[in-house]
């Protein structure tokens, strides 16, 4: 559960509005941990109890910082350019609800504690960069944990996190992959939808 947990923070790791946009990317992951942190300190209680007040509060502090647009393009490679706009929207709406859905419950079970943001050496001004942190496991030892953003429409946001090097997005794609080989990608839109509680069409 750490784990997974813990791509669900590389979200916060997966549209911002004016007032929450930070400066610089590791501004960014620094803001989400902080909010996190002080949300987890004053409500796990009511989180814990509550489904959709922790959907809610999740959203908030995952939308504004996730690329959802780029990251359901990364994720759906070569079909995203076979992609009708419908399927397009479709897919990133399944794909951002399975998230929240998917790894909502660690994040309230999540010790923000265990998380180090190392001091930023990327280069901000490309179009995507890295911030990395580390996370403590439960003996002492951490793993590295490295956030991805790009910088669109001159605002920084994640869109994938590397979990001891793996990246999410590479994985999550070469599992639709084979199963869109299996079905198609319409099947595979479909599936996701019924999987977070959407309908096509929504």
């Amino acid at each position: 559960m750490l784990r997974t947990t813990v791509i669900l923070l590389g979200a916060l790791l997966l549209s911002a509005s004016p007032a929450v946009q930070a400066n610089a990317p590791n501004e960014v992951i620094e803001e989400a941990v902080d909010l996190l942190t002080e949300g987890l300190d004053t409500r796990r209680d009511e989180l814990s109890a509550d489904e959709a007040a922790l959907r809610e509060f999740i959203d908030g502090i995952l939308l504004p910082r996730f690329d959802r647009d780029f990251a359901a393009a990364a994720v759906l490679g070569k079909h995203w350019r076979s992609a009708n706009d419908e399927q397009k929207r479709r897919f990133i709406d399944a794909f951002y609800e399975s998230l929240l859905q998917r790894y909502a419950e660690g994040v309230v079970e999540f010790d923000m504690d265990r998380v180090e943001i190392l001091p930023y050496k990327g280069d901000a001004k490309k179009r995507t960069t890295v911030v990395r942190t580390q996370v403590r496991l439960d003996d002492g030892s951490k793993i590295p944990v490295d956030y991805t953003l790009v910088n669109r429409e001159e605002r920084w946001r994640m869109f994938d996190v590397k979990i001891e090097g793996v990246s999410y997005v590479i994985n999550f794609r070469k599992e639709l992959e084979s199963e869109i080989r299996a079905t198609s990608l319409e099947a595979v839109i479909q599936r996701l939808e019924r999987d977070a509680g959407l309908t096509a069409g929504e």
